[in-house]
């Protein structure tokens, strides 16, 4: 029998088939491969151990790190020291103390070398004050509140340190690589993002595992990486400088953030910044209380509080994406309008679910609990957004680095007075462990002092500063622009807005 000739629909068909298998193998060879050839150009191009320096400390130590210990700390002040939401909610201010003096750490690191070295000893400092507090309040029992919130602390030193010294690493090679810059920020945004999703993905299997005490004792983990960074990192030598050299460059650098800070366009949009931030006070631990209670509350467990976590996260990321994609190009003060008039509104949804509004349209708490934190995150990033990149535009030059830290601290000092505001508004209306009966009034008065900062609008630019707003060069404001993004980036897992 002779063979029965193939149609040339048949044969057109197994080519194309043929054709898109090769494809889908290149899409999904490439999607695998793309990443790691990336890191390997990177690596290349500026030594491994800087790789591996941005991702032990953006993404291991305060991205799943910081995640980690969010959801571990939420419940270390509840269930082991059992202190009230108002406490712990000081208790929470306390600890970002360190990263309000984060320019003390940048010039120090500038301007101090030890043993020859301006960033090596730094990391390994970090490390060690972040290690050995975190394994203190492990494995020492029966500790006092104040002594464990003078450990975690210093554990937020150690982060604050190891943060300021990879910042100069990356601005420094920014500045010998400048065609790899956005590349250098990229990684810092994606360490830190992956990192903290992961991190909130796994807390609530970690304490159940662990407990409290346990997961942070694990946090010494990182903090030891970030000693290994110290030791395996490429760094020149750099001359001992005298102490009247080490002087004149203290004060060189205080002249000039001074005089910038004198400039009306700078302190303006400082005090809008301040007053937006400080005024949104922060109840979170009044909420995680009432999340947490068996009998007021919804009752939601471990998994569920990181789940919840895990979705704000998320929700963090798709705000700067929505920025960077359709808002970056916006008005400073339309933009700030419309998202703190949003961000009060978006507040309301707290007071929804405290009074159990969601379950009138039959949405179970969890789902409405994780919707709430999800639209929150994504509204609050949205409005951080022209903030951070206003900063970024401040900075003068030669001291890009550290005057964007010294903004930073305005915003720290500022998120300082929101956690004590919110402790003390929480003891004000008698918010306990076991009562939660006036948090409703805490969430609207919150909502509520949102809305202030809508009267300062006047003080912020209403266009675009441009790149030479203070520097006076593109170059110099375009640095100081990629210095912050890392800062940008690695607040997304902070939830502090």
């Amino acid at each position: 029998m002779e063979p029965q000739p193939v149609h040339e629909s048949s044969a057109n068909k197994t080519s194309l088939l043929h054709k898109q298998s090769t494809h889908q193998k290149g899409f999904f060879h490439a999607f695998l491969c793309s990443p790691l050839l990336w890191l390997g150009m990177l690596a290349k191009e500026m030594h491994w151990s800087f790789v591996y320096g941005v991702v032990a400390v953006n993404g291991v130590s305060q991205g799943l790190g910081g995640a980690v210990a969010r959801v571990a700390t939420d419940y270390y002040w509840k269930d082991v020291q059992r202190v009230e939401p108002s406490e712990a909610q000081v208790y929470q201010g306390i600890t970002s103390l360190p990263w309000i003096v984060k320019p003390l750490w940048g010039l120090l690191t500038d301007v101090l070398p030890v043993g020859g070295y301006r960033r090596r000893p730094y990391f390994i400092l970090a490390g060690f004050l972040g290690g050995v507090s975190m394994l203190i309040l492990w494995l020492q029992k029966d500790l006092c509140p104040l002594l464990a919130l003078l450990l975690m602390t210093v554990g937020s030193a150690g982060v604050a340190i190891a943060d300021v010294t990879i910042d100069a690493c990356v601005a420094e090679n920014s500045a010998n690589h400048p065609l790899l810059a956005s590349d250098m920020q990229s990684l810092c945004g994606l360490s830190s993002s992956v990192g903290g999703l992961l991190g909130f993905a796994i807390s609530g299997q970690l304490m159940n595992a662990l407990g409290s005490k346990g997961v942070l004792g694990l946090l010494s983990i990182p903090a030891s990486l970030v000693v290994s960074v110290g030791m395996v990192l490429k760094e020149p030598q750099v001359p001992v400088s005298t102490q009247k050299q080490i002087c004149e460059k203290l004060v060189e650098a205080k002249d000039t953030m001074w005089e910038t800070m004198k400039c009306s366009d700078v302190w303006r949009p400082c005090v809008f910044m301040f007053t937006s931030l400080a005024v949104s006070i922060n109840i979170q631990e009044g909420m995680f209380y009432w999340y947490t209670d068996t009998e007021s509350g919804p009752s939601f467990s471990q998994g569920t509080i990181s789940f919840i976590y895990s979705v704000g996260s998320a929700g963090s990321l798709l705000g700067v994406t929505l920025y960077q994609t359709f808002l970056k190009r916006c008005p400073f003060r339309s933009l700030l309008f419309w998202t703190q008039l949003l961000s009060s509104l978006a507040g309301f949804l707290d007071l929804a679910l405290l009074l159990r509004l969601n379950r009138r349209l039959r949405m179970p708490d969890p789902l409405f609990a994780v919707a709430d934190e999800g639209v929150s995150q994504l509204i609050g990033r949205v409005r951080w957004m022209p903030l951070l990149v206003l900063s970024a535009r401040l900075c003068p030059g030669g001291v890009e680095g550290a005057f964007f830290a010294l903004l930073m601290a305005v915003d720290h000092a500022a998120m300082l007075v929101s956690s004590w505001g919110g402790g003390a508004l929480l003891r004000l209306l008698s918010v306990s462990r076991s009562e939660f009966g006036n948090l409703w009034v805490a969430v609207v008065v919150r909502n509520v002092l949102r809305l202030l900062p809508l009267g300062l609008l006047f003080l912020i630019p209403e266009t675009d500063l441009g790149a030479s707003a203070t520097a006076g060069g593109g170059g110099e404001s375009r640095e100081g622009v990629e210095e912050g993004g890392g800062e940008i980036e690695r607040l997304l897992v902070g939830g502090k807005v």
